[in-house]
């Protein structure tokens, strides 16, 4: 009887605390997932006017190309003509190329890596130093740093306490080869938001950019337009 009563209380604290966290996702990050072989995932940078700087400018592109924009994100760090900084590659066309060079700033903060998508809908993250350029790549961009290495281990240059708090943006891959992407509701250090992506089963994810961060997902009931930025990742299907 007694086992059966533990048993009981173990089952109700797990489902309590699964809710909790789900909850608490929900109440502290904006998520999106989705199956890059499904969906319609492409990165933009320029249109005729030049960079789009913000989601509002490429939502009016789209539309006007009978497109409905599902959600959209800023994707990766960029100079101050909002060219994207370091490899960045639309349409399979190498518009910048790669960094792999030392200096200041997250961008550089190591290992950096790169974001990138195949002809075929798959996608991967990779260190910088080990990326290797195919013409089987359609998009990629590089940004800083690496939230999880090494087969899904936090990177251990971040701090667990650390007081570096920014709002910040990012992507990882599931282990069922969807994306997920994620943009914090408030500030945050690296750690803690490496490890949304760990409990999420990450293996691979890579920090996209800080307080500039937009994100625009009315299914999520988060609609943010403005911004001043470069690469912006979008996700769209034709009206009906």
């Amino acid at each position: 009887m007694k086992s059966n009563i533990d048993f009981l209380l173990f089952l109700i604290l797990f489902i309590n605390l699964s809710c909790r966290q789900k909850i608490t996702d929900e109440k502290d990050f904006v998520i999106y997932i989705t199956n890059p072989q499904k969906q319609n995932v492409r990165f933009y940078w320029k249109g005729n006017n030049g960079a789009f700087k913000n989601i509002e400018s490429l939502k009016k592109r789209l539309e006007s190309e009978n497109q409905n924009l599902l959600f959209a994100m800023n994707g990766g760090m960029f100079d101050n003509d909002n060219s994207p900084k370091g490899l960045y590659i639309e349409n399979s066309k190498i518009l910048k190329n790669i960094d792999t060079l030392t200096g200041n700033g997250n961008f550089y903060l190591q290992p950096n890596g790169i974001f990138y998508l195949t002809k075929s809908g798959e996608s991967n993250i990779i260190e910088t130093k080990k990326y290797k350029q195919t013409p089987q790549t359609i998009f990629a961009t590089q940004s800083g740093p690496m939230l999880l290495i090494d087969g899904g281990e936090i990177n251990p240059i971040f701090q667990q306490e650390s007081n570096n708090l920014n709002i910040r943006n990012g992507v990882g891959i599931l282990q069922n080869g969807e994306l997920i992407f994620a943009m914090s509701k408030a500030e945050i250090n690296f750690y803690n938001f490496a490890k949304l992506f760990k409990e999420y089963g990450c293996k691979k994810a890579l920090y996209l950019d800080g307080f500039v961060s937009r994100v625009y997902a009315p299914s999520k009931k988060r609609e943010q337009i403005d911004g001043d930025f470069g690469v912006i990742i979008g996700i769209s299907e034709s009206k009906k």
